[in-house]
């Protein structure tokens, strides 16, 4: 697969009466504008006049969006529709979206700048990321260049490009306020690209561009403190992770991610001290899961991780990053300091269990099911505990998503919700998790589940 090649040289967007000096953005927009695709997508759901349609009840769009929004879209119909905005990135009509903008529907709709419309199919998605690959039966397309995110600098001029509240391709105009930004808990791998140009609802899956017209990130959210509208900060997924997952679930038609089975720990200034560390740069090892690959090529718990293959690594989140890109098989050599002293210990990655499992079930078609069918969890880690209010002492996985209408969902599980024990054994991990939901096949599982500091037990049974 062949990623087309970004724009060699910018083009003239200065005044033509003052040289050097910025006028119009005009040159950028007719060229990249055709290439940002309206996205409607529609799926039937259950319910009645009284209740409000899943797509804004969702905790995504109540934390950036308000508790509000949405109430005047509440009706009752059996069928329920969200806009959002796509980036065509090859002429054989291949887009990139954002998953939650087509979550769950059952026709997806791309209509374009010139007016024509497409039924979309669905190529794949990656919750994790957000993101969402379609294609749609149409050739010689207009598309937008993927640019080097990595490269991007705070200060750097942006314009957003995309379809906000239905109105029609609209562009705004800001600059690159920030980078590598996590710790949102909007999605599993969180490295966004703030940006002031304006973003509102609909925007989902917008293009963010540089002033090269080049593609740089996928516009993803808001933080909007219950307005509703812009405020100035938006969020968009880095080009060069959504080309990573898009090129993936390409060749696969699933994302596969490497895993070493360790519960990273960001360094604090008295972590440094009593470590006797130099710096905070670097990842504690909070634990090293029994069997993983860590834990076969010697890595223990309390090693503090400071590099990845020669790469410094800064904190948590960015070993979680690096190690998510690789691919299963790599060996990664960590630089360790234990006890004073730094060694490198090589590790080889294995593909992500949880990943692993979802796999096999779906390569298995229905060879059998289980009462957590619709389920997805992830390893805990202490920036995710910090977002959670929970002690450092907790163990479990975190919920990350449960499907409308799951055995789980009608049970009362909700994402978030961190599964300590399955039919009374303990989860301290994804692979505890999957051994545990592998010998209840079929059965009725008792969970005990801690919510914001509070345990309780939820059965669930299979469908």
């Amino acid at each position: 697969m062949s990623v087309p090649p970004a724009i060699a040289a910018a083009p003239d967007v200065t005044g033509a009466d003052t040289p050097g000096i910025v006028t119009s953005f005009a040159p950028i927009v007719e060229k990249d504008l055709p290439a940002v695709a309206n996205i409607s997508s529609s799926k039937v759901v259950k319910g009645n006049g009284n209740q409000m349609s899943p797509f804004f009840m969702d905790p995504f769009f109540r934390q950036f969006f308000g508790d509000n929004f949405g109430r005047q879209f509440q009706q009752p119909r059996q069928r329920e529709r969200a806009l959002g905005s796509g980036v065509i990135v090859r002429p054989d009509g291949y887009l990139l979206t954002n998953n939650h903008v087509i979550d769950g529907a059952t026709e997806i709709t791309v209509t374009l700048l010139d007016r024509r419309e497409f039924k979309a199919k669905l190529v794949g998605t990656d919750s994790r990321t957000d993101i969402a690959v379609l294609k749609v039966d149409a050739s010689n397309l207009p598309t937008l260049a993927f640019a080097d995110s990595s490269k991007v600098r705070v200060g750097d001029v942006a314009l957003a490009m995309g379809q906000p509240f239905g109105l029609g391709q609209t562009v705004t105009m800001g600059i690159i306020s920030a980078k590598g930004r996590n710790g949102l808990n909007i999605e599993g791998y969180e490295d966004f690209i703030q940006t002031d140009a304006a973003i509102n609802p609909g925007n989902s899956g917008g293009a963010l561009v540089d002033v090269r017209g080049n593609l740089i990130g996928i516009n993803t959210a808001i933080l909007s403190h219950g307005s509703g509208g812009n405020e100035g900060i938006g969020f968009a997924i880095p080009a060069n992770m959504a080309r990573n997952v898009m090129n993936q679930v390409m060749a696969h038609g699933k994302v596969v991610r490497g895993y070493m089975g360790v519960l990273p720990e960001d360094i604090t200034p008295a972590m440094a001290k009593a470590l006797r560390l130099t710096d905070v740069r670097g990842v504690l090892m909070g634990d090293v899961t029994a069997g993983s690959p860590a834990a076969q090529a010697g890595l223990q718990r309390g090693d503090v991780v400071t590099e990845i293959d020669g790469e410094r690594v800064e904190d948590g989140n960015q070993l979680r990053l690096k190690i998510s890109m690789l691919a299963p098989g790599t060996v990664v050599n960590l630089r360790v300091i234990r006890d004073g002293s730094a060694r490198t210990i090589p590790v080889k990655l294995i593909e992500y269990p949880n990943e692993t499992a979802q796999n096999r079930q779906r390569d298995n078609g229905n060879a059998g099911s289980t009462a957590l069918d619709g389920v997805s969890v992830d390893e805990l880690d202490s920036q995710t505990l910090r977002q959670l209010g929970l002690p450092p002492t907790t163990r479990g996985v975190v919920v990350t998503n449960v499907a409308d209408g799951s055995p789980a969902s009608v049970a009362g599980l909700e994402r978030g919700d961190v599964i300590q024990e399955i039919d009374h054994v303990r989860i301290t991990s994804v692979g505890d998790y999957n051994r545990a939901v592998g010998r209840a096949m079929g059965h009725t599982m008792l969970l005990l589940v801690n919510r914001q500091g509070n345990t309780r037990y939820i059965a669930v049974e299979p469908q």
